[in-house]
């Protein structure tokens, strides 16, 4: 942007030198500079700073017009007595009018255009001449020394305005379009991760489920074969949940191998020291033997905890307790934290988006929730709690 900036400034000194140099020139070789004395330096002096301003920013346009329409009417009230005489801002005018065309608003603009045109009427009914009695001719003098280039300026500022508005709109419609194409894969991605747990994981789990009962129901003396048959079975089907996790894992871009793997348990500490950062105190308490949980699991845990300490910074009071509890057939996670005031329960159809998405995060994985005020009426706890496998 700043190299375009000073690319504009360098145009804008160039053509301002140009009409200073020409207009200058043509009133110097050609203008009454002798016979009409100090009169002719005045108006040659003020031609060469009306030009000069041609090189001012964009905002002065419009006085800028004004100020060349004065000198059209100045220079034929001192040069009247004068024989040869010649506009000293010939040019100047031209480049004053387009740029109050292309640069101002329409206000603005249309008042510079008159302002131009009134000074080239005067200037040539004062100036004499053939032009002076031809009105015909006087209509197309104005028309192509101030309207003419006004309505260049006008045209030429529209149609960039026109080309970066396609331009925009294409980029807008590229934006949108890869932006759909994206929501669609993930969501496609996310359909498919949903069908396979809940269609494939259920039967693997009741296979698992039922080869244990199988083999914990054979009597102590019971064929060997058949224990050991029954337990390959329930190995398998626990081979075949964390080989269908690690595929959900794959389908959301979250497994080991991607750049961009989602946090879990393992980030509690410093998503616990955000929520001290924001005065409220909390503590993580540990239960159980720790055991290493699907990755799908893990995030969705560290996902139902953030949402959770961020209903607390929100709505709660210290302190903040979150516990983990490692059981033998389930995990739980439990998170209270004090109330400022008491908070009724919300329905289920009417729920806070946040509980709405644990909730949600919840069903996905077959587990349990609750959530609401503790009978103290000072307290408010998250409970959720997911089936483990028995190793």
């Amino acid at each position: 942007m700043r190299d375009i900036s000073g690319s504009l400034t360098r145009q804008s000194v160039l053509v301002a030198l140009v009409c200073l140099v020409a207009d200058a020139g043509m009133f110097v070789l050609r203008g009454p500079l002798p016979e009409a004395g100090w009169r002719a330096w005045v108006l040659l002096l003020a031609g060469i700073v009306v030009n000069a301003a041609l090189a001012g920013p964009a905002r002065y346009a419009g006085w800028v017009s004004l100020a060349h329409a004065l000198l059209l009417v100045a220079a034929p009230l001192l040069l009247c007595d004068c024989r040869g005489y010649i506009l000293v801002n010939n040019s100047g005018v031209l480049i004053a009018g387009y740029r109050s065309g292309a640069w101002l608003r329409t206000v603005p603009a249309v008042l510079a255009l008159a302002a131009v045109l009134a000074g080239l009427s005067v200037s040539e009914l004062l100036g004499g001449g053939r032009t002076a009695t031809d009105w015909r001719l006087l209509a197309i003098g104005v028309a192509v020394s101030g309207l003419l280039p006004w309505l260049v300026g006008r045209y030429t500022t529209a149609r960039r305005a026109y080309i970066a508005d396609l331009v925009l709109a294409a980029e807008h419609r590229r934006q949108n379009e890869a932006d759909a194409i994206r929501r669609a894969v993930a969501e496609e991605r996310s359909t498919i991760a949903r069908d396979l747990h809940d269609v494939i994981s259920h039967h693997v789990s009741a296979i698992g489920v039922h080869a244990g009962a199988a083999r914990l129901g054979l009597p102590a003396d019971g064929e060997g074969a058949v224990r050991r048959s029954l337990g390959a079975v329930e190995s398998a089907s626990r081979a075949a949940m964390a080989d269908l996790r690690r595929l959900l894992d794959l389908l959301h871009a979250t497994g080991p191998e991607s750049p961009d793997r989602q946090p879990g348990l393992g980030n509690l500490d410093d998503l616990l020291d955000t929520v001290r950062a924001a005065g409220l105190p909390a503590r993580v308490i540990v239960r159980g033997e720790q055991r290493e949980l699907p990755d799908s699991l893990d995030i969705a845990l560290y996902r139902i905890a953030q949402e959770a300490l961020t209903n607390a910074l929100r709505h709660g009071a210290a302190p903040v307790e979150l516990e983990l509890d490692h059981r033998r057939t389930e995990f739980v996670l439990t998170v209270t934290n004090g109330l400022r005031e008491p908070r009724p329960v919300p329905a289920s159809s009417h729920a806070h988006h946040g509980l709405s998405g644990i909730r949600q995060r919840v069903t996905l994985f077959g587990g349990q929730v609750e959530y609401g005020q503790l009978p103290d009426g000072r307290h408010w706890r998250v409970r959720v709690s997911f089936p483990t496998e028995v190793t």
